[in-house]
Formats: C-alpha cells, sequence, structure tokens
C-alpha cells in the first residue's frame, strides 16, 4: 500500500512538472517566434510565490506559529542575492547563477537564526505580535541604512553575468523561468521530505498538542527555533528568484503587504496541506497581476475571498477538494454533477450583482477621476443613474435568495452522498 501512495505520489509529481515545463509555449506567439513576456513573468511570479507560501506553512501550517513578518526573511533573502550578484559582477569570481539563489537561502536562513532566537521564545498570539514588530522594525530599516538597502530606491543588479553550468545568459525571460521553475521543485521536494522527518512530525506534535510535547521530554522552543529557521532558509530562497527576475530589491520586499501574501496564499489554499499555499499562491498572483489590469478594486475582491474562505471553508481549496474523497471513492461522484449546476447560475447572478456594485462604487470614487471610462461587454454604463444600481442590488439579493435555496438542496444531497459513502466503507471492512 505505501509502496503505491509513494509511486501515485511521484506520478502527480511528475504531471505537474510536465504542465509547468509545456505551459510557456501555450502563450508563445508562433507567428513573430517570440514568447510573451508577460505571461513568462506572471508564471515566474507563481512560482517563486509558491515556494514563499509553502515556506511559510512550515511555520503555520506545521507549526501552528502565525507570522505576521514572515516577510522579512523574503526580502532579506532577495537583498543579499542582490549584493551577491553584484559582488559576483566586480570580483569576476566565477559563481554560476544556477547556484546563486543557495546565497538567498544562506541569508534567510542566517536572519532567521537571528529573528527565530527572539520570536520563538513565545508561542500563540505573543510569537504574532513579535513577528509584527520584527516585520515593522526591518521596514524602517530599510529606509533608514542605506549602505545594505538603499533606501526607497533599493538595491538594483544584473542577473546576466555570464556565468552559467549551462551556458544559459539568462537575458531571455524564458531561461528565466526554467531557473524559477526547477529551483521552485527543488524547494517544494525537499519542504515535502521535511515534513516526513522527526523535526516536522514534532512540529506538528507541538502544534496539536504545546504540553503533551513537553510531557514525552521535547522542547517546543527548540522544535519552533529549527522550524522557523529552516522555514527561512526556503523564504530566502523565494527571495533570490525574486531578486534574480526583477534584477532590484526595495523596501517592499521585507513590508507587510508582501507577508500578507503569504499568509493569504496559505489561508485561501489551505493551510493544513502541504500543496494548499501552491493553489492560493495560483489565486493570489492571478488576482495581482491580471485582476489588478482590469479593476481598480482588485484589493477588495482578494479580501471579501479570504473572508469567505475563513469563514465556510477554514480548511481551504484542498481541504475542500479532500471532501469529495469518500464519495469519489464510493463510485458516486458523479451524482454531485446536478447540485453543483443548480448552484451554478444563482452564484452567478449573486457574483454579478455584487462585482457591479463595486466596479460602480470604485468608478464613482477612482476610476472616474482617472479619466476610465465604465463599460461592461462593450456597452457603456453612467454610473451616475439609477438604472444600473438597482439592477446590480436586484441581481445581489435575488441571487442571494436563490443561492440560499439551492444551497438547502445541495447540503442535503451532500449529507445523503456521504452517509451513504460512509456505509459502504463501513461494509467493505
Amino acid at each position: 500500500m505505501t509502496n503505491s501512495r509513494s509511486g501515485t505520489g511521484a506520478a502527480w509529481w511528475l504531471v505537474a512538472l510536465g504542465i509547468a515545463v509545456a505551459l510557456p509555449w501555450i502563450f508563445f506567439d508562433w507567428s513573430a517566434s517570440k514568447h510573451s513576456g508577460f505571461a513568462l513573468t506572471l508564471l515566474s511570479e507563481i512560482g517563486l510565490m509558491s515556494v514563499f507560501a509553502l515556506s511559510y506553512n512550515m511555520q503555520m501550517g506545521q507549526a501552528g506559529l502565525l507570522s505576521f513578518g514572515h516577510a522579512i526573511l523574503f526580502g532579506l533573502g532577495g537583498y543579499s542575492t542582490a549584493h551577491a550578484l553584484n559582488a559576483i559582477q566586480k570580483s569576476g569570481a566565477w559563481i554560476p547563477l544556477e547556484v546563486v539563489p543557495l546565497i538567498g537561502g544562506l541569508g534567510g536562513l542566517g536572519f532567521g537564526i537571528v529573528f527565530g532566537f527572539l520570536a520563538t521564545r513565545q508561542r500563540s498570539t505573543a510569537f504574532a505580535m513579535i513577528t509584527l514588530g520584527l516585520g515593522e522594525l526591518v521596514t524602517a530599516a530599510a529606509m533608514m541604512f542605506m549602505g545594505f538597502f538603499g533606501g526607497e530606491g533599493g538595491i538594483s543588479t544584473n542577473r546576466v553575468i555570464e556565468r552559467s553550468l549551462f551556458g544559459a545568459s539568462y537575458a531571455p525571460a524564458w531561461q528565466v523561468y526554467y531557473l524559477v521553475l526547477a529551483w521552485a521543485f527543488i524547494a517544494a521536494i525537499l519542504m515535502k521530505l521535511q515534513t516526513q522527518t522527526p523535526l516536522g512530525k514534532m512540529a506538528n506534535a507541538q502544534r496539536d498538542n504545546f504540553e503533551r510535547t513537553q510531557f514525552v521530554g521535547y522542547d517546543p522552543r527548540r522544535i519552533r527555533f529549527y522550524q522557523y529557521t529552516l522555514s527561512g532558509f526556503f523564504a530566502g530562497i523565494a527571495g533570490a528568484l525574486y531578486a534574480i527576475l526583477y534584477e532590484i530589491v526595495t523596501f517592499d520586499a521585507v513590508a507587510a503587504p508582501k507577508a500578507a501574501n503569504a499568509l493569504l496564499a496559505s489561508y485561501i489554499g489551505g493551510v493544513g496541506t502541504f500543496f494548499g499555499p501552491v493553489i492560493g499562491a495560483i489565486i493570489v498572483v492571478l488576482l495581482q497581476s491580471g485582476l489588478s489590469l482590469l479593476s481598480n478594486a482588485w484589493l477588495l475582491y482578494l479580501g471579501v475571498l479570504f473572508i469567505a474562505m475563513v469563514m465556510y471553508a477554514p480548511g481551504g481549496i484542498a481541504e475542500l477538494a479532500a471532501r469529495h474523497g469518500p464519495i469519489a471513492r464510493s463510485g458516486r461522484l458523479a451524482e454531485l454533477a446536478l447540485p453543483y449546476l443548480r448552484l451554478l447560475p444563482a452564484v452567478l447572478l449573486c457574483l454579478a450583482g455584487f462585482v457591479l456594485l463595486v466596479e460602480l462604487a470604485s468608478f464613482i470614487t477612482i476610476g472616474e477621476g482617472q479619466g476610465k471610462k465604465l463599460a461592461v461587454g462593450g456597452a457603456a454604463i453612467d454610473a451616475h443613474t439609477a438604472t444600473p444600481w438597482v439592477a446590480a442590488g436586484v441581481a445581489l439579493v435575488l441571487g442571494g435568495l436563490w443561492l440560499r435555496r439551492e444551497a438547502r438542496f445541495f447540503a442535503r444531497r451532500w449529507d445523503e452522498l456521504i452517509e451513504s459513502a460512509k456505509a459502504d466503507e463501513g461494509a467493505s471492512r
């Protein structure tokens, strides 16, 4: 059974790798024989953000450490990498770019030791407040100490150092993407293996029962310190990939919004699972880089999504998918198709009303002053008339009522299938 599961897990890793390798070619312009720069940057951002979210999950998901300052490990790893790249070019040392992310990782590890020594003396709320204070401290330092941080302008660098194990220049964006992809998979595999080590298992133990961990002879503070420090190493690798991708690191890399991205990705994807933060990272990056081009209110949508997940699916998207496991194993997953189809139009109507209300409000407060035009499907909308506001309100209210009714039907059908699946499993035993 174990070998079968291991083989299945390895197969999924290979499938994911194959998809990631092929993705840039989906956006390739064959007529002009060039890649889409935006798509490659977006995919590279997803790769490094996945590493960052997984490193945060080492603290929150595995050890139960709610950190509000994880970005300092990410950003300081990025600063270390930028300085290292500049030093390599200046000194002429032969250090290939492929191993430079390790410098960022070591930077994150070193700063993780320093900050972890302070933060992990406490747990729970006290730990969260200490990390918040450390985050604000480093952000303030980034504006004051010009030598290392470069102030508001940050530290610029150049990834084309003409040193490579494979003869790549890393000037083209597609080469950078594959470098990010390689390191993302290496880091993810190492973090997955870490969950199976004694440290990883004891991190879970002190998360679930702090007192019992002490009772069996382990020091929870030391466990927290080691887990924090290791997460700093992988956060530093993500920061190094950030520095290589954008060739500049500013104070934004250590600021609270960057830490919030890791928290959002972990919670939305599923903080209690390993691959959940990767799903969350994809969603957060797409909302930031894609939706932000379409709407000034993209942060509001992200916030509403986060609140909805915490309220109705605290285990995240990964847990929602896992809940279908018993029904799938009973062979009755197809019977959920109709309940989901009945939910869909109600969800779309409710969502359309909500989005229209948000966009109308956003246009009145921001968009109009920027000289933008409000249009849906090519049709111009006058936000100063009552018609669109009434239509949005009616759609939201009717959609909400409809959704409430269909949700009851869905819940009844779901409970029936779950009970049937449990009965089938009991009979098979």
